[in-house]
């Protein structure tokens, strides 16, 4: 199972992080005992000081695909959840500033908080989904899906030009404006329209 994460794929947020708008997707990948799943505390990391929330819609993979053409790529996912993509911006910084990979400051345990999943179905259009993140009952984060540069079927044809999907996999699609650091003791609330999707505490 993987986790593949998309950058920069709302204007706003890459306006906020002084970032160039990409003219093709930016990928990159979370280890799979970055989850954090059921809810479960996420405890504040030792190494870093300065750990941001981003709150984005995350694809779950429903069939192995392999250069998949985006008029067939809504067909490889099968369920929508929300995710937070826990970023150690400080970490993130010193990597970036020495031209590192920056893989720690991303794919550190339980940096990969999401919910249960939900049919996708149930949506009436994958282009009009609301969603958010509350912190302590006030809202930080919130954007729709008809606001990302690329969209869910270019994100899938594009990702799978260079990986093979298979089933289980999951796809964290980027983040809106909005993020900021965490503090020990803040409740993250995560909605997907008004459903409350995730609940936990940071420790």
């Amino acid at each position: 199972m993987k986790i593949i994460c998309i950058g920069r794929n709302y204007a706003d947020h890459a306006k906020e992080l002084n970032n160039p708008l990409p003219v093709e997707p930016v990928f990159f990948f979370k280890p799979d005992s970055a989850l954090l799943i059921n809810d479960q505390p996420f405890y504040y990391p030792d190494f870093s000081t300065d750990l941001h929330y981003e709150v984005e819609i995350v694809l779950r993979i429903g069939k192995v695909g392999k250069n998949i053409s985006p008029a067939f790529a809504g067909r490889y996912y099968d369920k929508i959840g929300i995710g937070i993509d826990f970023t150690a911006r400080d970490l993130q910084r010193k990597c970036m500033a020495e031209g590192l990979p920056w893989e720690m400051a991303k794919g550190f345990d339980n940096s990969a908080a999401i919910s249960k999943f939900i049919p996708k179905e149930n949506f009436n259009d994958m282009k009009k989904i609301n969603f958010r993140l509350d912190i302590n009952d006030k809202t930080v984060q919130q954007g729709n899906t008809r606001d990302m540069v690329f969209s869910f079927e270019e994100i899938i044809s594009y990702v799978s030009r260079f990986i093979t999907f298979k089933t289980g996999d999951m796809i964290y699609t980027g983040t809106p404006a909005g993020v900021s650091p965490v503090k020990i003791g803040d409740n993250l609330k995560a909605y997907l329209g008004n459903e409350l999707m995730m609940d936990f505490l940071i420790k």
